[in-house]
C-alpha cells in the first residue's frame, strides 16, 4: 500500500498486475475493496490502481464535508504519483462522478474513461428521498445496511443468492461518520459544467433496473459529455456483481480501441 497526502486527506492506493494504467475508483462505501472480485480480469493486460479515496474506511482526514473536486484531485495525484498517465479511468456510482470530475480537471492525464451507474448532480427527488431515508437510520444499523441490499439488487439476484448470503451483503453499508459524508456528497454534487470539459472518449454504463441512482441519471451523464457512448445493462445498481462478464466484456473492449 502506497500512501499520499492530498489537501487535508490521507489516502493510500495499492496496484496489481503490470501494463497500462487503469484505476477503479470506488462509489460509496469502505473503499476499493468493492473491486477485489474483478481485479483479475483486468490485471492480466493493465496496471490496476485500486485508490481508497476520502470518505472511505482507509482514508484519514479533518472530517470536513466531502467535495467531488477533493476526491477528483485524489485520483489525479495517483495517476502522478504512479507514472504521471495518461491512464485508463472507471468509476463506480459516486465513482463515476469523481472520475468524470477527474477527467475534465486534468485531460492531459485520462486516456479513456468509463462511467458506471453514475450521476451528474444529486438534485433528483427519488434520490433526495433515498439519501434521507438512509440518514434516517442512524441509530440502526440493521436497518441502514438491509435498506443498502434491497436498493443495490434486482430481486431475481437476491433470490439467486438465497438467504444466507443476501444477510451477508447488509455489513457493506453501515452508517459509519466516513459513509455519512459520502451520503451527504451524494445529494450536494453537480458536475454539469465539469463535463464539457472531459475530452478522453467516453463510455456511460447504465443499468435499467437500479434502484439506488435511476437509470435516468445515467442517461443524463452521458448526454452531458460531447461524443460519449452509451449502453445499458439489464441490472440494479452493483452491475459489477449481477453481471460480471457482460461489464467486463464491455469495458476491457472499449478501453483496448487505439
Amino acid at each position: 500500500m502506497t500512501n499520499l497526502t492530498i489537501g487535508n486527506t490521507r489516502i493510500g492506493y495499492r496496484t496489481e498486475g503490470s501494463g497500462p494504467a487503469l484505476v477503479l475508483v470506488h462509489g460509496v462505501g469502505p473503499g476499493a475493496g468493492m473491486w477485489d472480485a474483478l481485479v483479475d480480469r483486468f490485471s492480466d493486460r493493465y496496471t490496476v490502481i485500486l485508490p481508497d479515496l476520502g470518505g472511505s474506511d482507509a482514508a484519514e482526514d479533518d472530517g470536513a464535508p466531502l467535495t467531488i473536486e477533493a476526491l477528483a484531485t485524489q485520483v489525479n495525484a495517483v495517476i502522478e504519483d504512479v507514472g504521471g498517465g495518461p491512464a485508463d479511468l472507471v468509476g463506480f456510482s459516486m465513482g463515476a462522478p469523481t472520475a468524470a470530475a477527474a477527467a475534465a480537471l486534468r485531460p492531459g492525464l485520462v486516456r479513456r474513461l468509463v462511467t458506471v451507474a453514475g450521476l451528474a448532480h444529486g438534485g433528483d427527488e427519488y434520490l433526495r428521498q433515498l439519501v434521507d431515508a438512509w440518514l434516517g437510520l442512524t441509530g440502526s444499523p440493521e436497518g441502514f445496511g438491509r435498506l443498502g441490499t434491497l436498493t443495490s439488487f434486482t430481486p431475481p439476484f437476491l433470490a439467486g443468492l438465497g438467504h444466507e448470503a443476501v444477510e451477508q451483503l447488509h455489513g457493506f453499508m453501515s452508517p459509519t461518520d466516513a459513509r455519512l459524508r459520502q451520503l451527504d456528497l451524494l445529494r450536494r454534487l453537480d458536475i454539469r459544467e465539469l463535463l464539457r470539459k472531459i475530452e478522453a472518449p467516453t463510455l456511460v454504463i447504465g443499468c435499467t433496473q437500479d434502484r439506488t441512482v435511476p437509470v435516468a441519471n445515467h442517461r443524463e451523464l452521458a448526454a452531458g459529455i460531447a461524443g460519449s457512448e452509451y449502453v445499458e445493462l439489464d441490472a440494479g445498481h452493483v452491475v459489477p456483481m449481477e453481471r460480471p462478464d457482460e461489464f467486463v466484456d464491455l469495458i476491457r473492449d472499449f478501453l483496448a480501441r487505439p
